[in-house]
């Protein structure tokens, strides 16, 4: 597969559910996984719920795509979006999807197209049940997106950067993902253990415990030795972990 970041990634939007508050952030989050070359939204827009999006559509040049709901209670955009993301896929365009939402019945769409040998990512809110999750190969909280203007400032990026975290389930993933990967001297590649960590729990994200990066995340536990070895190239160094 090619560079991950040149990947070009169909984003397909769930526009009942997910809010729209953070497009922008969304957008970003995406670009570090390739190029959007569709970008669709589906909802029906005769509904003064959605009508929060209409700007965001504009302003990010977001394809709408009108479902009217047939009863009420039922997410009309739901087969929308399997049968547009079905032709995609048969076009041959992309390298992978983003579906964005928090709806667990997209579960099948994201194992049918990771069958089809592409990449899947999947973007929600913290309430997402862990089907669809698992089934992506990467999940983003929506919620890790958020830019608040007070964390600018010196002080609270500080704060945001050493909190205390005692997340037994997390110290057993990274004990037994660095044993897994560990060389004869107990030795693992920090990036061989990132990708093992997203295959054993697609939401793995450091942001989701106040960490912009995994380094800082694992030094903060005080369990885990870190050795920085130098690659041979300016500013470049190779990070290694083991267990205490």
């Amino acid at each position: 597969m090619q560079n991950i970041k040149d990947l070009r990634l169909a984003v397909l939007i769930d526009a009942d559910n997910v809010p729209y508050a953070h497009v922008k952030e969304m957008f970003e989050e995406i670009a570090k996984y390739g190029i959007p070359t569709f970008k669709r939204i589906y909802a029906d827009w005769t509904k003064p719920t959605v009508s929060g999006w209409k700007k965001m559509l504009l302003e990010n040049a977001i394809t709408p795509v009108q479902q009217y709901s047939y009863s009420t209670g039922k997410n009309s955009s739901d087969s929308a979006m399997i049968i547009d993301a079905m032709d995609i896929l048969y076009t041959g365009k992309v390298d992978g999807f983003c579906i964005v939402s928090s709806d667990s019945d997209f579960t099948r769409l994201a194992t049918r197209l990771r069958e089809a040998g592409m990449f899947v990512i999947g973007i929600g809110e913290k309430k997402t049940l862990r089907p669809f999750i698992t089934a992506c190969d990467k999940f983003i909280y929506l919620e890790i997106l958020k830019i608040d203007e007070e964390e600018n400032t010196e002080e609270v990026s500080k704060q945001k950067e050493q909190p205390k975290v005692k997340d037994k389930q997390l110290i057993k993933l990274l004990r037994d993902s660095i044993s897994d990967l560990a060389d004869e001297e107990g030795w693992a590649f920090l990036g061989e253990l990132g990708n093992m960590l997203l295959k054993k729990n697609p939401d793995f994200d450091s942001r989701n415990y106040g960490f912009a990066k995994m380094l800082p995340l694992i030094k903060s536990l005080d369990q885990f030795e870190i050795d920085e070895r130098e690659a041979g190239k300016k500013n470049i160094k190779h990070v290694f972990v083991r267990i205490k």
